[in-house]
């Protein structure tokens, strides 16, 4: 499953910094057959302890982890939704997206200038949401312009249609983002071919400097405002100083952390980032070990076993007989699998098993 989060911000916010960052995470281009050599893509690796914990355990030849893309996107400037700058190139990169990373500057340094020649955080996110806001009321208008004939014909799909992007035309006149507005599954259902950029679940990535005058730092009251703004969208958030991991992507180890904590950044903020980014997604890991290989599998949170198995190949899903389920962590407190089965730890598991995060599985086809 290849899945896209789309990094957006004004200019000179940090945001090439923190992709090339990221990219050092990249994963080996023959383990995913998906992946492009596009410069401006980049096919990370999701951080997760238990895989190389199972890896040991079964002393497999091959550890292949879960994987997240992130797509470097040009920078926006106001006025993006009527041409400025990249405009609609800038939109339509979005738009292929399944979720969007926004980078915004909580620091202030004279040296690098802000485009708008100041350090506002909160009028930075209004500055791109509106942009995101006024292209989705276009896609919106030109859409139920265009059902009017099947509507008139009273044509039952476009009368469901039209009721649906009413509710969205609604917020968006507010300057609400799309997902603000009250779906129900139906509706949902109708509007995910269109593509909306606000109705893209929003990571916002807070990028602070090292040496610089970091909000967080010297104004807690400013910072709080920032935060208490985030959760007002439904939105989650993440704090990076994307320059020292750039100048540390190279290290490993031990090393890295020493020299994070020397350059003053306690946390792995770009660890933290691909797993936000992961969890925005919906997504969740299962695992499959042996001797040859302990894979991570990337599935949608609350897929079924014969969904979870089409991850696989797709004749998992048609032929599925039955799961074999054991808890990774029970799995290696047993010691092996005989001794798992013997404690009952491995359960046998129909076509109606949800699946659990950090499931091990072996299916029955």
């Amino acid at each position: 499953m290849s899945l896209s989060i789309g990094i957006v911000g004004l200019p000179n916010v940090g945001k090439s910094t923190l992709f090339n960052a990221l990219t050092r995470k990249s994963v080996e281009a023959a383990n995913y057959p998906f992946c492009t050599i596009d410069p401006s893509v980049g096919v990370v690796a999701v951080p997760d302890e238990r895989i190389w914990k199972l890896s040991e355990f079964s002393k497999s030849k091959k550890t292949i982890p879960a994987v997240v893309e992130f797509v470097d996107i040009a920078g926006l400037v106001k006025g993006a939704s009527e041409g400025e700058g990249l405009g609609n190139k800038f939109l339509q990169n979005i738009r292929e997206t399944d979720a969007i990373a926004e980078v915004v500057r909580i620091f202030e340094d004279d040296n690098i200038i802000h485009v708008h020649n100041k350090v506002d955080p909160i009028s930075d996110i209004a500055v791109i949401n509106l942009e995101l806001v006024l292209a989705d009321n276009e896609t919106v208008s030109k859409r139920r312009a265009n059902l009017l004939r099947d509507l008139k014909q009273g044509k039952k799909e476009a009368t469901a249609e039209d009721a649906a992007l009413e509710k969205i035309e609604k917020v968006l006149a507010e300057g609400k983002l799309a997902r603000s507005a009250v779906l129900n599954d139906d509706e949902e259902l109708i509007l995910k071919g269109m593509h909306l950029l606000t109705m893209k679940p929003i990571l916002y990535v807070l990028n602070k400097k090292s040496g610089g005058r970091n909000i967080d730092e010297i104004d807690h009251v400013g910072f709080d405002e920032i935060i208490r703004y985030i959760v007002s969208l439904g939105s989650s958030w993440v704090i990076v100083d994307a320059n020292i991991e750039s100048e540390i992507k190279d290290l490993e180890g031990d090393d890295k952390q020493i020299f994070r904590e020397s350059l003053g950044a306690k946390e792995d903020g770009i660890n933290n980032l691909i797993k936000s980014g992961y969890d925005i997604l919906g997504l969740m890991t299962y695992f499959t070990t042996g001797e040859d290989e302990t894979r991570a599998w990337t599935v949608k949170k609350g897929s079924t076993a014969p969904e979870a198995g089409a991850a696989i190949h797709g004749d998992f899903r048609e032929k599925f007989i039955r799961a074999e389920v054991v808890a990774w962590d029970k799995l290696l407190e047993a010691g092996s699998y005989p001794a798992a089965r013997e404690k009952a730890l491995v359960r046998t598991e129909g076509k109606e098993y949800v699946v659990k995060d950090g499931d091990v599985i072996e299916f029955k086809i």
